[in-house]
């Protein structure tokens, strides 16, 4: 008799197999579409989430591998949902038998027979029905699974389609966005409420039920400590801890190189950046703080670069990417801009390649005109003789446009773009000397590189965005010789730093455009370059946005959250170590043929440098009426100049080319000046 039993059990067996193989070939291959198809990610340098996209029907769906989360979260899993699932394959008779009694004996569900390899198929192919059918085909599917994929495999599968509520989709995501960590680093507590709420997702969302929420994840600890899988005292200890009440954000580092990211490679569900997550989220809030400090619609933009390879440590596009007042979709850091004084360096670096001049050579800093340009200083004051060292250090205008002259504007211009910066100059038959000034455009990205190479001897490297695509092998660019950007660098080091920072420990250097549009910072040691932008970015002028005060503490900042001793760059052996007295005498004195005499600027047109015309002026006349006031400025001209406001007289005639005018309310004015010789010159303005 027992023999004619295990026949019939061993017959009825095969019936089944064959009846489920049969069943199986009416359905198909497995689609496993869904868990192809999760949410793009960008992760930094070691492999951390910088930035996440939803997938094209809204959901969040992270990839993650069971590797990548926390053993105790797989026993508590385990525990809780499937005990048996390293040794069943696929389908837990056991269970089911044991449910199908339990419900025959109390005419309801009491217990579920679902392994977790028939949950994933069921998050496979999705279905709304909960009948004996749909089972059916669940466990058929679980079998497949079970045959093609590995238990770790199947684990991976769960990981990355279970529901958490909302568009939450995938362990990962849930860890994320209830308690902002990955997967590796939750609390038992935090694992159990993780482990309970797919069972129900809605009706558990901690951020609405968070009642209902910590029932499950109770029901879970005392579950896991039931059967091993937590020790009582650890889970007794979990049951005190609150549960999330609020989702938090998705993380949104490095946006905009995200975003670049994507459209490069659109095809990539992985894309790894050579950024580093902990300096690129310390130099996002040191931009967020300083914008909101220099005033409103300003906007600062931060990159780093490692000099010896040219890979991005961090790149900031913008004070905050989410703020519409201050166009934060817009990435400064390639954006098109004036670099006022921040090209002198390379100026005087090709002067002393060429021989012209030396950082000792005595440069003169006087009024002077080079046919009808006549540049001025800054604060429209001469220093008379001066050092070249001195004069790059304090950035003196008259005396880089010397040096620029002698060695040639389009000369200057090839130099640049033959290092691979991307310039644009204005539509003229030749470069004028202005550009030395900043009367050219230039990103961020391509000045920071420049910059770059000065530390690497003259080479500036190709920037590298990607860790997970090889070099692309593109050697260096020549932007100075190694003497020349060693001496370069050593003039800067010396600059007399902003209010409050160190002296001598990064070489660095400003730049103020036209108008007050833009404010630079540019800074590097032997190991990495730091650029700093800062202004409005639809270009609109900002009185008193000046480099020095506006993106060098920027600068320093960036360079002390960093991290580490900035590192010198040593010295050539022909590095020549003199004195201006103890020079060969062709490098003594910059010389020319023509001289220069204090009438010079004098001869230049009389016109107004600031405010430019047409320009919207922003002087929160709205949040100060009556206390804000306009620079003015004018460029040539005899002295004394006499300013006028719509027809009236500002003040008293003045020898200097500056004054200042309070304005009494918004609205548009007509700006002239009037010169000793009857000449004038006008703008309107808007002012805000």
């Amino acid at each position: 008799m027992a023999a004619k039993g295990a026949l019939a059990a061993l017959a009825l067996a095969g019936g089944l197999a064959l009846a489920m193989w049969a069943y199986a070939e009416t359905l198909g291959p497995l689609d496993l579409s869904r868990a192809n198809d999760g949410s793009v990610t960008v992760t930094d340098r070691d492999e951390r989430l910088l930035r996440a996209f939803t997938t094209p029907d809204g959901r969040w769906r992270l990839p993650v591998t069971t590797a990548e989360v926390d053993p105790r979260f797989v026993s508590m899993l385990t525990a809780y949902e499937d005990r048996r699932f390293r040794s069943h394959p696929g389908v837990d008779w056991r269970a089911a038998l044991r449910a199908a009694w339990q419900a025959a004996r109390s005419g309801r569900v009491v217990s579920g027979g679902s392994t977790l390899t028939m949950q994933v198929a069921r998050l496979l192919e999705p279905r709304e029905e909960r009948t004996l059918a749909a089972k059916l085909r669940q466990a058929v599917r679980a079998v497949q699974l079970e045959r093609r994929f590995s238990k770790d495999q199947i684990l991976d599968l769960y990981f990355a389609l279970a529901p958490y509520g909302g568009n939450i989709e995938g362990l990962r995501a849930a860890s994320l966005a209830y308690f902002g960590k990955e997967p590796k680093r939750l609390t038992s507590a935090e694992a159990a409420l993780l482990v309970g709420l797919p069972q129900s997702p809605e009706t558990r969302r901690p951020d609405r039920l968070p009642g209902a929420a910590r029932a499950a994840r109770d029901r879970v600890l005392e579950r896991a400590a039931r059967f091993g899988a937590l020790g009582r005292p650890e889970a007794t200890l979990a049951l005190a801890e609150p549960v999330p009440t609020a989702r938090r954000p998705v993380p949104m580092l490095a946006p905009h190189a995200a975003e670049a990211a994507l459209r490069a490679d659109p095809a990539r569900r992985i894309h790894r950046l050579t950024v580093e997550a902990r300096l690129q989220a310390a130099l996002e809030g040191l931009a967020r703080e300083r914008a909101e400090a220099l005033g409103p619609r300003l906007s600062v933009a931060v990159l780093v670069v490692d000099n010896a390879t040219g890979e991005v440590r961090a790149h900031v596009g913008a004070a905050d990417y989410l703020s519409t007042e201050r166009a934060g979709a817009i990435d400064m850091a390639n954006a098109v801009r004036s670099p006022g004084s921040a090209l002198k360096p390379f100026i005087y670096a090709l002067a002393f390649e060429t021989g012209l001049a030396h950082p000792e050579t005595i440069l003169d800093d006087r009024p002077s005109r080079f046919g009808l340009y006549s540049p001025e200083n800054f604060d429209l004051s001469y220093q008379g003789a001066v050092t070249a060292r001195r004069a790059l250090q304090l950035s003196l205008n008259v005396p880089a446009v010397e040096l620029l002259n002698d060695v040639g504007a389009a000369r200057f211009l090839a130099r640049l773009r033959q290092a691979g910066a991307d310039v644009v100059v204005p539509k003229e038959a030749a470069p004028g000397l202005a550009v030395g000034l900043g009367g050219l455009g230039i990103r961020l990205t391509d000045l920071v590189r420049l910059y770059a190479g000065l530390a690497r001897g003259g080479e500036a490297p190709a920037l590298v965005w990607r860790a997970d695509q090889p070099p692309t092998g593109e050697p260096g660019r020549r932007v100075a010789e190694p003497l020349s950007s060693w001496y370069v660098f050593d003039i800067l080091r010396g600059a007399p730093p902003p209010q409050n920072a160190p002296a001598g420990r990064i070489a660095y250097k400003t730049g103020t455009s036209y108008g007050y549009r833009d404010a630079w910072a540019v800074g590097f040691d032997k190991r990495v370059t730091i650029g700093v932008w800062v202004g409005r970015p639809d270009g609109a002028a900002v009185p008193g946005l000046i480099g020095r005060q506006a993106a060098a503490p920027i600068l320093f900042d960036a360079f002390a959250r960093l991290g580490g001793e900035p590192e010198p760059i040593a010295a050539p052996r022909d590095a020549l170590f003199a004195t201006s007295a103890t020079l060969p005498p062709p490098l003594r004195r910059l010389r020319h043929d023509a001289p220069r005499t204090q009438a010079a600027a004098a001869n230049a047109p009389l016109k107004i440098a600031f405010p430019p015309d047409g320009a919207r002026v922003d002087l929160g006349l709205a949040a100060a009426p009556g206390e804000a006031t306009l620079a003015l400025k004018a460029l040539g001209g005899v002295p004394p100049l006499t300013w006028m406001v719509n027809g009236r007289p500002v003040g008293e005639p003045e020898a200097r080319r500056q004054g200042t005018w309070k304005p009494d309310g918004a609205g548009f004015a007509r700006v002239s000046v009037m010169d000793a010789a009857g000449a004038t010159d006008s703008v309107v303005v808007r002012l805000e």
